[in-house]
């Protein structure tokens, strides 16, 4: 029972990242007074990619061909070890943030490999792009994560949404900084306003489209379904981790009917929130990009520190 419930919820996982998206996508379109698309305008469009015919460059190598399988793989093992609806499930032996990290990176080195196997200078723009922020972004991700595994005593993610679980609603400013700095590096990472648009292809600002604009057909689906997979763990991660209220800690229906409509709603604020973020604030120039990161690790860091100074000291 418990292996069946893992199973489904990283299902869920690949199952609702697109209505995740297409709901943000949906909210930025009410607030700019624009006509929204369906929830279900994600599943079409993958759909369609799905059914049209792959192209490939002459210069493209068998890494390109392989390299939407391998993405799109290890992001999925990723969701696997996030907690979706419940803790204690037999995945959480491998639920380690430093685990998650290493998904990411391999998804991310072969995306970059990807995006400069056929040699345009789009793709290697926004390969060199890539590798240059995560190199910003990762130190911030696990700095915010060290201040959390240091409250709770693991870097297990079951085992830290279980301790903050059970300390009830405590105010603690290491945690208040640790997730403002999580949030700035979710941002970054999954190539959203401010630092990255996923809605344009302007050569001068593009990172991750740049590394895909030579993919097509159900290639180009994997790419698309995997950032949107990507979105949606970032989301998890920060719902169940910090507000982690309604998250199961058993297999019983009823409280996997109240975790499910909790992250529901978790997720649907979240979403929110990112629209309303994209929309008030503007592309910053990439050079901005590394400030903004290092805001991120400055974040952690202080978290980190006032849970040493104020809890441990």
């Amino acid at each position: 029972m418990s292996w069946l419930l893992a199973l489904l919820q990283t299902a869920a996982f690949a199952l609702l990242a697109p209505l995740f998206a297409g709901w943000v996508k949906r909210v930025k379109c009410w607030l700019q007074n624009r006509r929204p698309p369906s929830l279900a305008q994600p599943y079409r469009d993958l759909r369609k990619l799905f059914g049209k015919q792959v192209l490939l460059s002459h210069n493209a190598s068998p890494l390109f061909r392989v390299a939407p399988y391998i993405v799109a793989g290890a992001t999925l093992l990723a969701a696997a070890v996030v907690p979706l609806l419940a803790v204690n499930l037999p995945t959480a032996a491998i639920a380690d943030v430093i685990v998650l990290a290493g998904f990411f990176a391999l998804a991310r080195f072969f995306l970059a490999l990807a995006g400069m196997d056929v040699g345009t200078a789009f793709g290697g723009m926004g390969s060199s792009r890539e590798m240059t922020l995560s190199a910003l972004a990762e130190p911030a991700m696990l700095m915010a994560v060290f201040t959390l595994a240091m409250v709770a005593g693991s870097s297990n993610l079951s085992t830290v949404i279980g301790h903050l679980l059970g300390d009830g609603l405590v105010l603690r400013p290491s945690l208040l900084f640790a997730l403002l700095g999580l949030l700035l590096v979710a941002v970054a990472e999954t190539g959203r306003i401010p630092v990255d648009n996923p809605a344009t292809h302007l050569e001068l600002t593009m990172i991750h489209e740049a590394m895909i604009l030579e993919y097509s057909g159900r290639h180009l689906a994997l790419m698309e379904w995997a950032a949107q997979l990507k979105l949606m763990i970032y989301g998890v991660l920060i719902a169940n981790i910090f507000f982690p209220w309604g998250i199961a800690t058993g297999p019983g229906a009823g409280a996997l009917l109240l975790a499910a409509g909790a992250i529901a709603v978790k997720l649907a604020l979240l979403g929110a929130a990112l629209a309303v973020g994209e929309t008030v604030l503007a592309k910053m120039r990439l050079f901005r990009v590394p400030a903004f990161l290092v805001l991120a690790l400055t974040l952690a860091l202080i978290g980190m520190l006032s849970h040493i100074i104020l809890e441990v000291a």
